[in-house]
C-alpha cells in the first residue's frame, strides 16, 4: 500500500509541473510579451508544490505523532502555512508577479489531482 500512494503522490507531483509548464506554454504562445504572467505562473506552481510538501509532512508528522507531540506539530503546520503566505505576498507585493498568473500557478495541484482523479475513474478495474 505504501508504494500505490507514493507513486500516486509522484504522479501528482508530475502532473503539477506538467500543469504549470503547460499554462506558461499557452501564454508564452498568445502573448509573449507578458512576462509578468509567465513569471507569476511559474511562482504559483512553486506555492503549489510547496503546499504540497507542508501537507505531506504535516499528515506524516500527525500520523506518525504521540498525544503529547500533537502541540509541536499544530506549530510546525501554523509555521508552514505562515510561510507560504510570506511567499506569496512577496511574489505579489514585492516581486510585483501578476496575480492571476499566480492564482493560475497554484491551482497546479488541484489541476493534477483532478486530472488524476478522472483518470482512476476511466482506468479499467475490478467490478464493485
Amino acid at each position: 500500500m505504501i508504494d500505490a500512494s507514493t507513486g500516486l503522490l509522484r504522479r501528482l507531483e508530475i502532473g503539477a509541473l506538467v500543469w504549470t509548464a503547460a499554462a506558461i506554454g499557452v501564454v508564452l504562445a498568445g502573448w509573449p510579451s507578458r512576462t509578468d504572467v509567465m513569471l507569476g505562473i511559474a511562482g504559483g506552481g512553486l506555492l503549489s508544490i510547496a503546499s504540497f510538501y507542508a501537507i505531506r509532512a504535516t499528515v506524516d508528522a500527525a500520523v506518525g505523532a504521540k498525544p503529547r507531540k500533537g502541540a509541536a506539530v499544530l506549530v510546525k503546520v501554523a509555521g508552514r502555512y505562515g510561510l507560504l503566505a510570506l511567499l506569496a505576498y512577496v511574489m505579489i507585493a514585492r516581486l510585483r508577479l501578476h496575480p492571476l498568473g499566480v492564482l493560475v500557478g497554484v491551482t497546479a495541484l488541484a489541476g493534477s489531482a483532478t486530472a488524476e482523479a478522472v483518470r482512476s475513474l476511466t482506468r479499467p478495474g475490478p467490478a464493485s
